[in-house]
């Protein structure tokens, strides 16, 4: 098989050289570099990738994408679209030609999105930018996905991953506007539609993303019950920043029925619980994440529902209802878990001496 990897670039030299070593793999290497004004072009080039310089305005990834992708030839068999920050772990090309079968169009493979503190993974899911040459095209100006012509047969390759290692200080400024101008050009769209919603939470919009969000369920095609969960509880979050508190509650609830199988609403509301030191109700829907073992890989899992943050819960809980031993025990899980964390550490020794 001819494997090729296709990327966009701007300004990320300090990239370069990590990321081709780990696409090294491929037959080819391609990027579209849409303006740098560093060395990443030199450094691509100085390593062998296949380098085009083109800038794309006004700005769309979804433009950005398919021109890059026209950069591979049409003979190629397997396109993997990556991004200059992210990383694979050696032997993907094996795995890969081994898991392709003849009427495979498309795969998808475990990515761990970011890290925590101590290295291990915080969010984890399946993406899908492995595809056929013929056939794909890649839709909407931001948060772009892979659109097929014909009926996909898309293979799951769990052994295959791709590491995210990104750049804090690059701005997502564009997101915001490329995002409205994504729900205008495709308004039933509820997948941009709750994106929306999320960016206008970040942003501190409490207004705007209430709004969005309510829109996103209401839409007839917001049928995935985990993204519509993710909708209610930033909801929820915005009622909090707006001190709304119950109607932050009622939100949590919601969540928590929408989709029961997920931590995330029960820990959000032990959060909340937490900051009014209603510690009977913490102690409850800690528990009740708990009793959640499945970890779902989806891209809407918050990290502090799989680190430590509910042992964190739980031991305070105990701690201030004056049950010392299972506060210990909750507070040496949480450290296990984050063993460099001061405050943890301080906590133990303060529950120690109550012991």
């Amino acid at each position: 098989m001819k494997v090729c990897v296709y990327a966009i670039a701007k300004n990320e030299e300090k990239f370069v050289s990590r990321w081709v070593k780990s696409m090294k793999e491929a037959d080819e290497i391609f990027v579209l570099d849409t303006g740098s004004t560093d060395n990443t072009v030199a450094e691509l080039k100085k390593l062998g990738v296949n380098v085009t310089v083109k800038k794309i305005e006004p700005w769309r990834f979804d433009v950005a994408r398919n021109e890059s992708l026209k950069l591979v030839s049409t003979d190629t068999d397997i396109c993997v679209c990556t991004d200059l920050d992210e990383v694979f772990e050696e032997g993907w090309r094996e795995k890969l030609e081994i898991a392709w079968e003849p009427n495979t169009t498309r795969a998808r493979y475990n990515y761990n999105w970011s890290f925590d503190e101590n290295g291990n993974p915080a969010v984890n899911f399946y993406i899908e930018k492995m595809h056929k040459r013929e056939g794909y095209q890649w839709t909407h100006p931001v948060h772009e996905v892979l659109t097929y012509e014909k009926e996909e047969q898309t293979i799951t390759i769990p052994n295959i991953t791709l590491n995210h290692y990104p750049d804090a200080k690059k701005s997502r400024s564009n997101y915001l506007p490329l995002l409205e101008l994504s729900v205008k050009e495709a308004p039933e769209d509820d997948r941009n539609m709750h994106y929306l919603g999320r960016e206008y939470m970040y942003y501190g919009k409490w207004n705007e993303a209430i709004d969005t969000l309510i829109k996103h369920l209401n839409l007839k095609s917001a049928t995935w019950k985990d993204e519509r969960a993710a909708s209610m509880r930033f909801i929820a979050r915005s009622y909090i920043a707006l001190k709304r508190y119950e109607e932050a509650r009622m939100w949590l609830d919601k969540a928590m029925e929408e989709a029961p199988y997920l931590r995330d609403a029960y820990i959000e509301r032990a959060i909340l619980e937490n900051q009014f030191e209603n510690w009977k109700l913490v102690e409850k829907y800690c528990q009740k994440a708990l009793e959640i073992k499945t970890h779902q890989k989806s891209y809407i899992n918050e990290p502090f529902s799989w680190n430590h943050t509910v042992y964190d819960l739980l031991s305070l809980s105990y701690y201030y209802q004056g049950d010392y031993k299972k506060a210990l025990n909750y507070i040496k899980q949480a450290i296990e878990l984050c063993p460099n964390d001061d405050r943890l550490l301080n906590n133990k020794n303060l529950i120690e001496a109550q012991i």
